[in-house]
C-alpha cells in the first residue's frame, strides 16, 4: 500500500492507494508554521495508514524542491518550509524513509503512470496555474537532474520574442520575461489588461473568446502561440512522446489541440509526433504522484519501510 501527501499552501491532501486503486483520501487545512506542518502531515499519514492492513510507503509532494547538497527546502512559496530538512524530519517522525519531490514532478509522474500519458515515455507534465512548472518522467520515474531543478521551464526566457515582448514583465525571481510571467493564469490576465484593458481573469478570457469577443480571442491566440514557442524548447531538448497540460489554465476548451498544431511549426524535425493532451486526474494528480514516488520494486522489496 502507498500513501501520498500533497503539501499545498492552503490545503494538505493525502491519499491511500492499493494495487487496485484509491482506498481513502483526506484533505485538511495547511498549517502556516513548520512545526505545525510536521504535525499535520504525520497526523494525516496516521489516519490513512489506520485503514491499511500493513505499513505503507510514504511520498510527499512540496512546492519548491530539496537541495541535493543540503537536503533543505528551497524555492518554496510556502515560505515557512524554506531551509528545513522536511524529508529527514518526517523520516525521523515516522521511523521509515520518506521520498520528497516537487509538486510538478508529482503531477507528471501521476499522469505518466496511469493518467493521460500512461504508456508513453518520456512524458513532460506542465503546470499552468498561479505559476508555471513542469516535470519530466522517463521510463516511469521522475527525472530531477544533477541539482534537482529539472523541468523548471517556468523561469527560462520566453523564446523567439519580438520587440513587443522584450524585455517582458518583471518576474518575482528578479528577471524579466520568464515563461511564467506570460503563461501563468495571472500572466494571461496581465497580457489582456496591457493590450485590451479590463480586469479579466483567465476563465473570463476563455468565456469571452468562446462567445466571439475579439479582444479575448486575440489574447487567447497570443497565449497559444507563446505556449507553443515555450514548449518547443522543452520538446527540442527532451523529445517527449507526450506533453500533459495541467493547472487551471489547461482547462480552457481546445487548448491542447491548438497548442499541438502550433507547436509542430517550431520543432527541429520533419516528422513531429509529440502529442499534447489535457490531464486525466486534474487536481488529484499531485497527491497521486506523491504516492508513486516509490517504485513497485522498492515497495515489494520492503525498501520503502525499512526503519531508519
Amino acid at each position: 500500500m502507498r500513501i501520498g501527501i500533497d503539501l499545498g499552501g492552503t490545503k494538505t491532501e493525502g491519499i491511500l492507494l492499493s494495487p487496485e486503486g484509491e482506498v481513502a483520501r483526506r484533505r485538511v487545512p495547511s498549517a502556516r508554521t513548520y512545526d505545525g506542518t510536521l504535525d499535520t502531515v504525520t497526523g494525516l499519514i496516521a489516519s490513512l495508514e489506520a485503514q491499511s492492513p500493513s505499513p505503507c510507503s510514504v511520498g510527499l509532494g512540496i512546492p519548491g524542491s530539496l537541495s541535493p547538497r543540503t537536503g533543505r527546502v528551497r524555492n518554496a512559496n510556502s515560505t515557512w518550509l524554506q531551509g528545513h530538512r522536511i524529508g529527514d524530519d518526517l523520516s525521523s517522525c515516522l521511523g521509515r524513509p520518506v521520498r520528497v519531490a516537487n509538486d510538478a514532478d508529482c503531477f507528471a509522474l501521476s499522469e505518466a503512470t496511469d493518467g493521460a500519458g500512461a504508456g508513453a515515455s518520456p512524458v513532460f507534465g506542465v503546470i499552468l496555474g498561479t505559476g508555471v512548472g513542469g516535470g519530466l518522467v522517463l521510463g516511469g520515474r521522475p527525472v530531477q537532474g544533477y541539482s534537482g531543478i529539472a523541468g523548471e521551464w517556468g523561469h527560462i526566457p520566453l523564446p523567439i520574442s519580438d520587440r513587443s515582448e522584450f524585455p517582458g514583465p518583471r518576474c518575482w525571481c528578479g528577471r524579466h520575461g520568464c515563461v511564467e510571467t506570460w503563461l501563468s493564469g495571472p500572466g494571461l490576465a496581465a497580457d489582456h489588461r496591457r493590450v485590451a484593458g479590463g480586469d479579466f481573469d483567465a476563465r473570463a478570457i476563455a468565456i469571452g473568446a468562446a462567445a466571439g469577443d475579439a479582444a479575448c480571442t486575440d489574447t487567447l491566440d497570443r497565449y497559444v502561440e507563446r505556449l507553443s514557442r515555450a514548449l518547443s524548447v522543452v520538446v527540442n531538448v527532451f523529445d517527449p512522446e507526450v506533453v500533459v497540460l495541467g493547472g487551471g489554465v489547461s482547462n480552457i476548451d481546445g487548448l491542447p489541440e491548438r497548442v499541438e498544431a502550433s507547436l509542430h511549426r517550431h520543432l527541429f524535425t520533419d516528422l513531429p509526433e509529440v502529442r499534447v493532451v489535457r490531464h486525466r486526474h486534474g487536481d488529484s494528480s499531485g497527491v497521486r504522484g506523491a504516492a508513486w514516488l516509490w517504485s513497485d520494486a522498492e515497495v515489494r522489496s520492503g525498501a520503502a519501510f525499512r526503519p531508519i
